[in-house]
């Protein structure tokens, strides 16, 4: 996958509110703070295309960004120690289930990890959500540049145990400050948006 251009589109609060074109799309999942919004803008290559902040749970809108004109990046809600007040969580599960599960258009869920961080329980219960939902997804370890490569493979070795994913699904360290990760990963949404995956 080549990109070429990138804009955000929309935010959305409800499902009615997602874009309708039949477009594909690309959710990205992880814990809050992880770095969603900053893989997405080191994927497409833009300091600011995804608003990125240090509050955890700053994202609470699903936001869509049009990819080349004819696929989506979905920037989803993050999950974990967000201060944000329930109501507000239980709206964000019903939304994400209908935009990952009730979403013809998804192709692929980016699930992100912090390479310093063995998985929580909540990483471990949406892994086997999207696998009982047959959602496929990719394994995103990011800042794998702030370890030596020794504890890397190490701790790649120990997200994956704790993670008991499935045999064939991929993990890419990658790092948004230097190309880590880059080229592979995209090649990985590629062949997702194209229907190869």
């Amino acid at each position: 996958m080549r990109i070429l251009s990138a804009e955000f589109v929309k935010s959305a609060v409800k499902p009615e509110q997602f874009p309708r074109d039949g477009f594909p799309q690309v959710a990205f999942a992880g814990r809050s703070n992880v770095g969603k919004s900053s893989l997405i803008n080191s994927l497409v290559n833009r300091k600011n295309l995804a608003r990125i902040s240090r509050t955890p749970g700053r994202t609470q809108e699903i936001n869509f960004f049009l990819i080349n004109k004819d696929c989506y990046f979905v920037d989803l809600p993050g999950f974990g120690y967000a201060k944000v007040p329930m109501r507000v969580k239980k709206t964000w599960d019903a939304m994400i289930t209908q935009c990952l599960v009730e979403n013809p258009s998804l192709k692929m869920v980016v699930f992100i990890l912090d390479a310093r961080r063995i998985p929580s329980e909540q990483d471990k219960a949406f892994i086997k959500w999207l696998t009982s939902h047959g959602i496929s997804y990719v394994l995103v370890v990011t800042k794998s540049d702030k370890l030596s490569r020794g504890a890397l493979l190490n701790n790649l070795r120990l997200i994956k145990d704790a993670l008991q994913a499935p045999e064939g699904v991929e993990m890419i360290p990658y790092s948004v400050r230097t190309p880590l990760g880059r080229e592979r990963l995209l090649e990985v949404l590629g062949r997702a948006v194209e229907g190869e995956g």
